[in-house]
């Protein structure tokens, strides 16, 4: 694994645990944080012995959002949207598109930018006094970096227009109500379900995560029957595939199957 000053990659077998690494500043992104973290995204994507991967944040905060200190003291020529295609949407899109599967463990403030990292993962794991905020109507901003897809699509156009425009902070019991999460754990745990879960996870076969990823992701997009096509393409590569042949297998001996992604 590569070093870098504002992210941590740690192994266990194959989970990685990806940290934003900027406590003091709550990991608010700043332009190292943000070219750092999709040179991790990307390294934990292309690593063949990784099956699910953890995201989280370093002490007190998932991530305040954006480092608003970053940002140009003269903001006449500042394009954000190059900031936000050029640097932001890469790493989402990583995680987004990436053949395993993302768990965000959410502890404390998830905010802005921040909240927009949790929510395309996978799955998330929120801790019992975490919270996701949109803290922009506050500094006459609107949400970014898929922020309104991912809420429009959970909780629907009201309710996502509600949560914008109030700026309220969605506690972890109300998110897990809401579908912005799947669990809740206690803080002190927080680590240690989401790597329990992610372990268990990633001793599924490869390519059942892989391809149901990518079936879900279509569905949101695609009519009922341009899904069935697509889940017919994918069960195709799924049947044919070694894994599939092994699963049979170890069933028909009663004896845990041995994938291999292939």
């Amino acid at each position: 694994m590569s070093h870098y000053e504002t992210v941590k990659i740690e192994r266990f077998d194959a989970v990685a645990v990806l940290s934003l690494s900027r406590p003091d500043k709550l990991n608010a992104f700043d332009g190292v944080l943000r070219r750092e973290l999709l040179g991790a995204v990307r390294e934990v994507n292309e690593d063949d012995g990784v099956r699910v991967v953890v995201v989280t944040g370093a002490g007190r905060a998932f991530s305040a959002g954006a480092d608003l200190s970053d940002m140009p003291a003269d903001r006449t020529k500042f394009r954000v949207q190059d900031q936000l295609n050029g640097e932001y949407k890469p790493i989402l899109m990583e995680i987004h598109e990436a053949t395993k599967p993302w768990i965000s463990a959410v502890n404390g403030a998830c905010a802005g930018i921040g909240s927009a990292l949790a929510m395309v993962c996978d799955l998330t794991v929120m801790a019992d006094d975490a919270y996701i905020y949109q803290a922009f109507a506050a500094i006459s901003l609107v949400p970014d970096g898929g922020a309104t897809w991912h809420l429009a699509r959970t909780l629907g156009r009201k309710r996502a227009y509600e949560v914008i425009v109030t700026g309220e902070k969605i506690s972890a019991n109300k998110c897990l109500l809401w579908g912005l999460s799947n669990r809740v754990v206690p803080a002190e745990k927080l680590m240690k379900e989401s790597l329990a879960w992610a372990t268990e996870i990633a001793a599924k076969a490869p390519l059942s995560l892989r391809y149901a990823k990518e079936a879900i992701n279509a569905a949101l997009e695609e009519s009922v029957g341009e899904t069935i096509s697509t889940e017919a393409r994918l069960q195709h590569i799924c049947i044919t595939s070694e894994d599939a042949k092994e699963g049979v297998v170890a069933f028909m001996q009663k004896r845990e199957p041995k994938w291999q992604g292939r």
